[in-house]
C-alpha cells in the first residue's frame, strides 16, 4: 500500500490530505468533524485501502490546513470538497463524513450527485432537538467521560491545533446548518451510522435522519460513542465495506 501525504489548493483554500493506494477500484474521501482532522480515519483509512484508494482530508483551519482568509459556511466548505474530489479522483466517489463532516457530505451528495456513488453519515450532526452549543457541549462531555486514553489523547491532539476563533466560527456555522432539510434531496445510497452510547446523536434523531432520506439505511455500532472509529476502524469499517457490498458502484 502506497501512502502520500499531499496539499491540495484552491483559490486561498488549502487543504492537507493523506492519500493511500491500496488495491481496488473504489475511491473514499473522508470527511472529519469540527476540531478534529484527518487523524481521527487512521485506522479506518488502511482498512478501507483494501477496497481501492482513500482521500483523507483535513477541513480548512483544522488538522495540518492553514485557516484561509476568511470563515466559510459549511456549505462553502462543501464546493471546495467537491472540487476536489473533481480534480483528485478519476471516478465517483464514496463520500464518508463524521460528525459536522456528515453536514459538508451531505451537502456535496445534495448538490452535486454526479460526483458521489454511495455516502455515509457517522455520527449525523446537529440534533435538531438540542441545537444550541450549551447543550451540544455538554452531551460532548458526557459521551467522552467515558472514552478511554486513545480516544481522548486523539482529540485532544487534533482539537490543540485548531484556534478559539476558527472553532467558534465553525460552531456557529453547525449549529445554523439544517441537515434534515436536506436528507430528502439526497438520491445516493446512504448508509448512517451511531455508535450505541452516543450521548451527541442519540437513537431517535439518528434514526429520524435515516428516514428522511429517500434511500437510508442505518445501523449501531456496539459499544461505541461519537468517536466511533478511533477506537479501532471495526466494526465501522465491516459495516461501510458490507453496505458497498450491497450497493455496488453504479456504471
Amino acid at each position: 500500500m502506497e501512502r502520500i501525504d499531499r496539499e491540495y489548493t484552491l483559490g486561498e483554500v488549502t487543504m492537507a490530505f493523506t492519500d493511500l493506494r491500496g488495491s481496488g477500484d473504489v475511491v473514499f474521501v473522508l470527511v472529519h468533524g469540527i476540531g478534529m482532522g484527518r487523524i481521527v480515519y487512521s485506522e479506518t483509512a488502511e482498512m478501507l485501502a483494501g477496497r481501492g484508494r482513500v482521500l483523507a482530508v483535513d477541513l480548512p483551519g483544522f488538522g495540518d490546513s492553514p485557516e484561509p482568509g476568511s470563515a466559510a459556511t459549511l456549505t462553502e466548505t462543501a464546493e471546495v470538497v467537491a472540487q476536489f474530489i473533481r480534480d483528485e479522483s478519476p471516478r465517483r466517489v464514496v463520500l464518508v463524513g463524521h460528525s459536522m463532516g456528515t453536514q459538508i457530505v451531505a451537502e456535496v451528495a445534495a448538490r452535486h450527485p454526479e460526483l458521489v456513488d454511495a455516502l455515509v453519515l457517522i455520527a449525523p450532526t446537529v440534533n435538531r432537538h438540542e441545537r444550541t452549543a450549551h447543550q451540544q457541549a455538554l452531551r460532548m462531555i458526557q459521551d467522552l467521560a467515558g472514552e478511554g486514553p486513545k480516544v481522548l489523547f486523539t482529540g485532544l491532539w487534533a482539537y490543540a491545533k485548531t484556534s478559539p476563533m476558527w472553532f467558534i466560527n465553525k460552531l456557529r456555522f453547525m449549529l445554523d446548518h439544517r441537515i434534515e432539510d436536506l436528507c430528502p434531496e439526497i438520491e445516493t445510497p446512504t448508509l448512517v451510522l451511531r455508535g450505541e452510547t452516543d450521548r451527541v446523536c442519540p437513537r431517535d434523531w439518528v434514526s429520524e435522519v435515516a428516514s428522511a432520506l429517500p434511500h437510508g439505511t442505518m445501523d449501531e455500532i456496539p459499544g461505541r460513542g461519537h468517536e466511533a472509529m478511533i477506537k479501532s476502524p471495526e466494526p465501522a469499517g465491516s459495516l461501510i465495506l458490507d453496505f458497498l457490498a450491497e450497493h455496488p458502484a453504479r456504471p
